[in-house]
């Protein structure tokens, strides 16, 4: 795989669907539909998976593509494959809460190694550079040229003073009661993948998930966290999450920087 080129692409395909989320985004009124296992689907979701799905088989048309919104690419296997979440927060969005990602990364050998996370509404882009390393780009996300960059790195975690992130559409009781075995000094709530950005970025050192997500919900945000030094594993066994899995479904997992002590559920 030619990782720049990778980069290159995945960077501009995000903008570009993140764009066709915002036209739509900024209308007064826009249909929602539910899919088969009752979740929402908009036709933001579908412009976005139309447009960065064009854009991927075009550029890698020997690589395994997996989308969420394309069931019959659920039933495919491959040791290396790009997987796409086009919009991850579709709840976000119908709500207008802004904390909804477009979510594009490559999985090789089980793991998530390059990714790109886009939140159009609040405009940042979180990506992994070629050589794996993870950045936030803090210009004008022009699509043709990259912007400033700024290092991401996880924080070291105060095990007596934890910061927590948590989902802000999914949060329930179970999600309470693990986190309340830790000594927390404060806790968010954030939607879709930026939470495991905010982890890579030193803001949060926490991210337990008690819940049902799948590969593409956080393929791009594990890719992002890993390549900033932090760690995604199942929660029954803290081995390392792996990509690949039948279905496609993950278990219930905990992305953290190194350092935390992490606790049985």
């Amino acid at each position: 795989m030619d990782y720049t080129r990778l980069t290159d692409v995945m960077r501009r395909l995000a903008l570009e669907a993140g764009d066709a989320i915002m036209q739509i985004y900024g209308q007064d009124d826009f249909d929602v539909k539910s899919k088969s296992d009752d979740s929402p689907v908009t036709a933001a979701d579908e412009a976005a998976d139309a447009l960065i799905s064009a854009g991927l088989r075009a550029e890698f048309p020997d690589v395994l593509l997996v989308t969420e919104e394309q069931a019959a690419s659920h039933e495919k296997r491959a040791d290396t494959f790009l997987i796409v979440d086009p919009l991850d927060g579709t709840k976000e969005f119908i709500h207008r809460r802004g904390d909804f990602t477009v979510n594009i990364a490559l999985v090789e050998n089980g793991t998530p190694t390059r990714g790109v996370v886009y939140a159009p509404a609040k405009g940042r882009m979180f990506f992994t550079r070629a050589d794996g390393s993870s950045v936030e780009e803090t210009g004008p996300l022009d699509k043709q040229a990259t912007g400033p960059l700024a290092p991401l790195r996880v924080g070291a975690p105060d095990n007596d003073a934890l910061m927590v992130v948590a989902s802000k559409s999914h949060r329930d009781q179970a999600t309470d009661d693990y986190i309340g075995k830790y000594s927390v000094k404060d806790s968010k709530s954030a939607g879709s993948s930026l939470k495991f950005c905010l982890v890579a970025a030193g803001e949060a050192d926490l991210y337990p998930r008690v819940g049902r997500t799948m590969e593409w919900d956080t393929a791009a945000g594990h890719a992002v966290l890993a390549g900033a030094g932090g760690r995604v594993v199942r929660m029954d066994d803290l081995r390392p999450l792996s990509y690949g899995k039948k279905g496609y479904a993950n278990p219930f997992f905990i992305a953290h920087a190194p350092g935390v002590d992490l606790k049985a559920p």
